[in-house]
């Protein structure tokens, strides 16, 4: 080496570079080769929301875009669901063929029940429990327990699925008040988790209907120590809007900010009728740019669901607006301000809007997560925490793995969210 002293040098300085090159440079070439693998559903449930398919190649491009269940399925459909790796919600009349105001005895039930179980036939992996009804009014909720019930005495591991109205369906259709409502859900049907919808994409925005739903059912969720899915818009339909990339990131993370353990996507399939409209796949059964937004989303949820899984929902806060029922970001125990710029060649900035959920894990330590609310523009966010001692570590939603929160990582992106642990 002493006889080639400038070689030597050449060859330090080329080392020296490959071991200073700026981290940043490894993130320009995915982490891995094809799609994260679908979160479990008892963690994060990623749900079509409609009818389940036969064929077994559909259910296997369910699966590549991330879903973990395929809808409401057929007894006969279990094979396939299952050889495509995924899970379903059995919809069969004996289970929930019923006028839930006029029922048949309790022993005839259980006859059909103890037949739909005979049927399953090895399947049970695939049968992640049972479609009773959508959007049930009060008086219905004591017939949904008792089938609930007879489904929990015979299978005692399944689900049972009854999805709610929005809070803004008249009191006179619910036949209560919202809260019981939504209680009876828990206390009646003895669901295991609430399920709800409210689509709130018009006129280029998501209106504060979204997010005061969030608020509902997050405070009765936490008060009935009930976790809770929300079902949000992929398709355009009716006076809603197409979905976009920021919609699609938007009404996922700001559910997840709120403490939902599942996201349902209403709907997969685009329905043969009205002015239903690119969903994932249209009515020929053709991807549309839908599908790769459902993709991106869920894969993303996927890799953060592992962390996600084990933390609880401790409070959300919004800045600057608030929506009905909502909390200031004032009132946060962690963050004391959120600075957000656009790039500075931009020539008029305009005021972000966030989101922030703050969560505990089993070992009582703080999580983050915070939401763009804006469906047009990226912002750099600079985050100030109450106690100074404390810095943030950015789970990252393309890895999953821990990284420094710093740089261009700083910058988020249209309706995007970031999840951080507090060190």
């Amino acid at each position: 080496m002493a006889r080639h002293p400038r070689l030597a040098l050449r060859i330090l300085a080329l080392v020296s570079c490959l071991c200073l090159a700026d981290p940043m440079w490894s993130q320009w070439v995915p982490s891995h080769k094809g799609h994260p693998l679908p979160s479990s559903p008892h963690d994060i449930a990623l749900m079509a929301w409609g009818p389940s398919p036969s064929d077994l190649d559909t259910l296997r491009e369910m699966r590549e875009a991330g879903l973990n269940i395929s809808g409401f399925c057929h007894v006969a459909d279990l094979a396939a669901v299952e050889a495509a790796g995924l899970t379903c919600l059995i919809d069969d009349p004996r289970i929930n063929g019923y006028d839930w105001s006029n029922m048949p005895a309790p022993d005839v039930i259980r006859q059909r029940v103890a037949q739909v179980k005979r049927e399953l036939n090895g399947h049970m992996a695939a049968a992640l429990g049972f479609f009773l009804t959508d959007e049930p009014s009060m008086p219905h909720m004591p017939a949904l327990g008792s089938v609930s019930a007879i489904l929990r005495e015979a299978m005692p591991d399944r689900l049972t699925y009854v999805n709610l109205f929005p809070f803004q369906v008249p009191r006179e259709a619910l036949g209560t008040d919202y809260d019981s409502y939504v209680r009876a859900l828990v206390k009646t049907v003895g669901q295991s988790f609430l399920s709800y919808d409210n689509y709130a994409l018009v006129n280029g925005e998501l209106r504060d209907q979204f997010y005061t739903n969030l608020e509902i059912v997050r405070r009765l969720g936490l008060e009935l120590h009930t976790p809770f899915w929300n079902c949000i818009q992929s398709n355009a339909h009716y006076s809603y809007d197409v979905p976009t990339d920021a919609s699609m990131h938007l009404e996922a993370y700001a559910s997840l900010a709120y403490g939902s353990r599942g996201i349902q996507y209403f709907t997969y399939f685009t329905p043969g009728h009205g002015n239903f409209r690119l969903a994932p796949l249209d009515v020929m059964g053709y991807r549309t740019p839908t599908w790769d937004m459902v993709r991106r989303v869920n894969g993303e949820i996927a890799l953060l669901a592992p962390t996600l899984a084990k933390l609880r929902s401790t409070g959300v806060y919004h800045y600057p607006r608030i929506p009905p029922e909502g909390q200031s970001l004032a009132k946060s125990s962690l963050v004391e301000r959120i600075d957000a710029t656009e790039h500075s060649l931009v020539t008029q900035p305009a005021a972000a809007r966030l989101l922030v959920g703050e969560f505990v894990d089993d070992a009582n330590r703080p999580y983050l997560m915070i939401v763009n609310k804006d469906l047009e523009r990226s912002f750099y966010l600079h985050v100030y925490l109450k106690d100074k001692q404390r810095k943030l570590v950015l789970i990252s939603q393309y890895t999953g793995k821990e990284e420094e929160f710093s740089g261009e990582r700083q910058w988020i992106q249209p309706g995007g969210g970031f999840l951080f642990r507090v060190e």
